[in-house]
This record gives structure tokens, C-alpha cells and sequence, in this order.
């Protein structure tokens, strides 16, 4: 017997069956063939159809239910779609089955080959999705070669090898962090440098006795803070301040000029706002109502080896793990105002804690205290 093969199915041919008595699939099966034998020729014999793989595997599931048997009869088809018709009609006229009486009514005959028209429709769609998705736009191209280009200006400076553009202009601005040198270069301004997170670089005060000096920080707490710290131990000309709630390395071009633009010299006062928020910060005290809330944040780190780093106003900036907690710190300096911790608070997290100017640390317990500290402890 010859086995249709799934690439030559055209239709397939769903009939519903239900008979008197309780029947298997084999007499379902021999009802097709048996009681089809003659009615259509010799052209379409069943048998024979199925013999040359112009009809597949016909496939039968039922079930009974109170004596009686329901199901469904599935026969595939190669041939042409008068001709499946005609298969499908000659199945309707079978009116036994076995010893029971039945009735089988063709519920549908699918075009199997509209079903893979569609098919390939829907994935061809999706597939050129993804190739354009893929395939940058010359303008794209021409921006990544762009970029690519300004990057090969990064480059280490100092001692320090703080991140940095091209220093060779007699004017330079000062940023925090490596990832603001990033955007200002790729963004066209290559005329920069990074504290890259300490306090003040030897490299950036001698600097400033050579260069016109602009800096430029975020525009929140500790860019406020580093703007008093610097302008105290540098030569600093010009000082640029991000929107407020904004960092330098997420500022588009647009804003960065704008920024730049409005630079003020550094010998002005800064704005009173400005004046009373560093002054404020530094002298705010735990409120017993602050105390209830960092007394459920230690809850909350309790065995777990974590501590939280937290602003003016106790909302987490970080969080991270002891052992990383002097690293995170370094990196972090004037902007945490508490740290939150599990476990006990040893002197090189205090003594970390303190050069990032942190207020308070909150522990269930500290080492013994080898030196003075101007970071406040509290045990909760």
C-alpha cells in the first residue's frame, strides 16, 4: 500500500459519524472502504485511491455514551477537488456501520494548501519584521559611525587615569563619572574629564591652574554637594548644573548645551536655594517618626547580608551587599545621608561611610570604636 506523503495532501475531508450500537475504529474503517467498494468506479476506488497515495491514512476517534457511538472521520486527500467532493458525498450515503445504524454528515473539507497559504503569509510578515528591524537605515549607520568615531576619543589622564576626551582646548569641563564623559562625547563635546567618583583628583586641581574650568554636575543633592566641595579646593571658572532630578549621562545634546549655556561663574553665590539645602541636609537630626521607619527597613535586611543606602529623605538609592558596601560607597560620595545594615557595622564600613559624607548608620550592633568618628550610629 502506497503512504500518501504530507507535501502531496491538498484537502482534508471532516466527517461526524454517530451509530446505534457500541463500535471500534476498525469498523469505521471497513465501513468506509466496504461500503464505498463500487458505488464510484473504478477511477475512484477507494481501496485502490489509497493503494496509489492519492488518499491517506484515514483517521477515526469516537467515543460512547450510553450505548451509542459518536465521533469524527478524518481522510486526507491528493486528489483534485471535484474529485475530494466526490469522496466526501459517497461517505455520506453510508448508513450502517457494523451491526448499528449511523449517520455520517461532512462537517468540512479543509483546503490544506490555504491553511500553508496563510501560513506563510503571517511568517513572511514576521520575518521581514525582523530583517528590517535589523538592518540599520543608512542614517542609523552613518549615526553609529559617528559615534563610533567620537569613542575612540575616550582615553585615560592624570595619575588617576580618570576617563577623558581631548584635553588639548584651553577651556575643559569637569563631570562626576566616566558615563557623563560617555555622553558628552557622543554627543559632540570632547572637551571633558571625570572626578570618576573620589572626592577631588589631584589631576582636576592642577587642572584648574592651567585651564578654564567648567563644572558640570547633576542636578540633585550630591552634584549640589560636590559643587561645595570642589569650588573650596579648586580654581574653578564656571559651574553648570543638570535639571533637577537629572544626571548628566541620561541629558540628550539639546540639554547639555542648555546647561552649558546657563553656566554661571564660580566666585557667584549660589542661588539661596541651593545654599539651603546643603545647610539643611547637614544639620537634619532622626525624628522619632525617622526612627520607626529605619527600625522597618533593618527589619527588612535581617539576615539577609544586605544594606540600604539611603537619601536625605530615608527612600532607598541602593541596595547592596556588606561585603560591597565600602565600593558602593566610594562611588556615592555626598549622596547618601544613611546606610541601613545587617549584621555588625565594622570601622572600615564607618570609616567608608564617613569619607562618603553619610549622616547615620542603622545596624543591630557596631565593632568597638578605635577611633573618633563624625558618622552618628544607631542601634535599633
Amino acid at each position: 500500500m502506497a503512504k500518501i506523503s504530507p507535501v502531496s495532501i491538498k484537502y482534508n475531508i471532516i466527517a461526524h459519524f454517530e451509530a446505534d450500537g457500541v463500535l471500534e475504529k476498525p469498523d469505521i474503517i471497513g465501513a468506509v472502504f466496504g461500503q464505498t467498494e463500487g458505488l464510484l468506479g473504478s477511477d475512484l476506488e477507494m481501496r485502490e485511491l489509497q493503494k496509489e497515495g492519492k488518499i491517506g491514512r484515514v483517521e477515526v476517534t469516537l467515543k460512547t455514551e450510553d450505548g451509542k457511538t459518536k465521533g469524527t472521520i478524518e481522510v486526507p486527500s491528493a486528489l483534485d477537488k471535484a474529485e475530494t467532493t466526490i469522496i466526501a458525498a459517497a461517505l455520506e450515503t453510508i448508513e450502517r456501520i457494523g451491526p448499528s445504524n449511523a449517520k455520517i454528515e461532512i462537517e468540512k473539507i479543509e483546503d490544506v494548501r490555504s491553511n500553508k497559504r496563510a501560513y506563510i503569509v503571517d511568517r513572511a510578515k514576521r520575518l521581514l519584521e525582523v530583517m528590517e528591524k535589523n538592518v540599520p537605515e543608512s542614517r542609523e549607520m552613518k549615526e553609529n559611525v559617528r559615534i563610533s568615531t567620537r569613542m575612540t576619543k575616550l582615553h585615560e589622564y592624570g595619575e588617576e587615569k580618570l576617563p577623558a576626551g581631548d584635553l588639548s582646548s584651553d577651556e575643559i569641563i569637569v563631570v562626576e563619572g566616566r558615563a557623563d564623559v560617555i555622553n558628552l562625547i557622543k554627543n559632540g563635546i570632547n572637551n571633558v574629564i571625570a572626578m570618576d567618583g573620589t572626592i577631588l583628583p589631584k589631576t582636576i586641581q592642577e587642572l584648574s591652574r592651567e585651564k578654564k574650568i567648567t563644572l558640570f554636575v547633576d542636578g540633585d543633592r550630591g552634584g549640589k554637594l560636590i559643587v561645595k566641595n570642589v569650588t573650596a579646593n579648586a580654581d574653578i571658572d564656571y559651574i553648570a548644573i543638570a535639571p533637577d532630578g537629572k544626571e548628566v549621562e541620561e541629558l540628550s545634546a539639546k540639554e547639555m548645551l542648555a546647561c552649558l549655556r546657563k553656566r554661571f561663574p564660580a566666585r557667584q553665590r549660589l542661588n539661596n536655594e541651593i545654599e539651603k539645602v546643603v545647610e539643611h541636609e547637614n544639620n537634619k537630626e532622626i525624628t522619632p517618626e525617622d526612627k520607626e521607619k529605619l527600625k522597618h527597613l533593618l527589619e527588612q535586611v535581617e539576615g539577609k547580608r544586605k544594606a540600604l543606602l539611603l537619601d536625605h529623605d530615608l527612600n532607598i538609592i541602593r541596595e547592596v551587599s556588606t561585603r560591597n558596601i565600602s565600593a558602593a560607597l566610594s562611588k556615592m560620595i555626598n549622596k547618601v545621608f544613611a546606610m541601613v545594615m545587617d549584621g555588625i557595622a565594622i570601622m572600615p564600613m564607618i570609616n567608608a561611610a564617613e569619607k562618603a559624607n553619610c549622616k547615620y548608620i542603622v545596624a543591630k550592633s557596631f565593632s568597638q570604636i578605635t577611633e573618633e568618628i563624625n558618622v552618628k550610629l544607631l542601634s535599633l
